[in-house]
């Protein structure tokens, strides 16, 4: 029998962790608190679920094939994890980034439309479509339930069989880690451990503090219901209220260099401001409703928004640099990584240790997924 060990139980490798015992591994998932602790970039209370990518068909292939894979795991669990609400793209200019996403969806035949900006008055309760050129609909995109479908992840991974062990992981000579002082070796190392990749292996990767933003809104604008939303152009994100903590409106715009072991955990008030600011703009009702939940999330950015997938030395992997896209795509990307761990074909080149350059098409609302 082959054997892995995962470090980081967030959502890649908690996914990671379940399809690889799931398929004849013995696996070892590490983690230093606990999966689904807020700490994790994962942790989150939603993540957007999306498959527009402007020009780029491979992430938007991968996010199709993982929208079923959310779906399923909601059914082993037993409980809605994805709910499928739709997504609004607010569109300020006719040939921008929104126009290059529906010409690829088109193409690949994943269902979406293109809308007039008065058409956002159907979607949601108040609406001022000022400034926008067109909407780009995705009827099969909404909110995944993040900490949530992430503690279920690394629960059905320990019942598939995988062994959770509890403390920080350092790497050892070859495919090994040291845990607690006693060194763990397996076939395969892969090191999932988000934010915390930079600390150990030399990557470029940044990471940025996230402040994380709901509000309490009426209940006209609950999701399902009121649809996800992004204004691209703008850096701003939201959906609906899920499970009572607010509608979520919040900005995609890189924060502060964060260390998310020791970082402080309060949003400034600025970020405040400026979700508020939104607020008044799209939807003017909501001017003045109060904050109701807030959370320090982070980011794990590469320059050019590609993840890392690359092989330090023999059976040693790094999995990492999700750029604040990475969550959707999990349970497809768990089924991708495990075909490379099998040797079945190699990561896609734009994943490996070459020189990155600053790009920001990729990652368009990190919270997005």
């Amino acid at each position: 029998m082959k054997s892995v060990i995962v470090v980081g139980s967030g959502i890649w490798g908690s996914s990671l962790a379940l399809r690889l015992a799931e398929t004849g591994w013995r696996v070892t998932l590490v983690e230093q608190h606990q999966p689904g602790h807020v700490r994790q970039s994962s942790a989150g209370e939603t993540r957007l679920m999306r498959c527009a990518h402007g020009t780029e068909d491979w992430y938007a292939r991968l996010a199709w094939r993982a929208r079923d894979g959310w779906r399923r795991l909601g059914e082993r669990a037993g409980e809605e994890l994805y709910a499928e609400a739709g997504m609004l793209w607010f569109a300020q200019v006719e040939d921008g980034w929104e126009h290059a996403s529906a010409q690829v969806l088109k193409n690949l035949d994943i269902p979406c439309e293109v809308l007039d900006p008065a058409d956002g008055a159907r979607f949601f309760p108040d609406f001022n479509p000022a400034g926008l050129s067109h909407l780009l609909w995705e009827p099969h995109a909404g909110v995944i339930r993040a900490r949530r479908a992430t503690q279920v992840t690394a629960r059905l991974a320990e019942a598939a069989g995988a062994r959770l062990v509890r403390g920080r992981a350092t790497p050892a000579e070859g495919a090994a880690v040291e845990v607690g002082g006693e060194v763990l070796a397996a076939d395969r190392v892969v090191w999932a451990c988000g934010a915390w990749l930079p600390e150990l292996f030399d990557v470029p990767v940044t990471v940025t503090k996230q402040d994380t933003l709901h509000f309490a809104v009426p209940a006209a604008w609950s999701t399902p219901g009121t649809p996800a939303w992004v204004d691209h152009a703008a850096a701003a994100y939201g959906h609906g209220d899920v499970d009572g903590v607010g509608m979520k409106a919040t900005s995609d715009a890189e924060g502060p260099a964060y260390d998310p072991e020791h970082g402080e955990r309060t949003v400034d008030e600025a970020g405040v401001a400026n979700a508020r600011s939104y607020l008044v703009r799209r939807f003017p009702s909501l001017a003045s409703v109060p904050v109701l939940f807030s959370q320090v999330c982070q980011y794990a950015l590469t320059p050019d928004a590609e993840w890392i997938i690359t092989e330090t030395v023999p059976g040693v992997w790094l999995l990492g640099g999700d750029s604040g896209h990475g969550f959707k795509h999990a349970p497809a990307l768990a089924e991708y990584m495990a075909g490379i761990l099998d040797g079945a074909y190699g990561p896609e080149p734009r994943f490996g240790p070459h020189e990155r350059t600053p790009s920001r098409g990729l990652r368009t609302s990190g919270q997005a997924g």
